[in-house]
């Protein structure tokens, strides 16, 4: 089940963070980096976000959420984690697909070895736009949806 996110309520916050801290502790393992900062937020660095939440259920259990704005007419979508215990079970494709289902062209980035999120990105229609490094030397591909590239 899909719904919308309140991060004001402390426990949703909290599985938020846990399952970001997971999901990022996969993603440095496959990029060999861990210069992602959700690797590292706090539930109120989390909180102050300016962003749109989606989360993913399980017997009443998050285990998957999407961050997401919306600027000028395009999508953002900022965070995309899975707990790893229900990797590969359609969540993630699930979140972009609402997240999508708004309507308008769309941006995506992850680390440019994440293999599993390019090529979700891929099987959604995103086609690569650019590829950047970041502080710490991390490779991040960037990603758009029909509309901008």
């Amino acid at each position: 089940m899909i719904v919308p996110l309140d991060l004001t309520d402390d426990a949703t916050a909290e599985a938020v963070q846990w399952i970001a801290s997971q999901s990022y502790a996969v993603e440095a393992e496959l990029v060999g980096s861990t210069a992602m900062p959700g690797l590292r937020e706090s539930v109120d660095d989390i909180r102050v976000l300016p962003l749109r939440w989606l989360g993913g259920y399980v017997d009443n259990e998050l285990v998957a959420f999407a961050g997401y704005s919306k600027v000028d007419g395009v999508l953002d979508i900022d965070r995309l984690c899975v707990a790893p215990s229900h990797f590969r079970l359609g969540f993630a494709r699930r979140l972009v697909e609402q997240v999508l289902a708004e309507g308008g062209p769309a941006i995506v980035s992850t680390g440019a070895a994440n293999a599993p999120a390019i090529a979700l990105y891929e099987g959604l229609g995103f086609r690569l736009v650019d590829t950047v490094v970041v502080e710490g030397g991390l490779r991040i591909a960037q990603f758009g949806h029909p509309g901008l590239v």
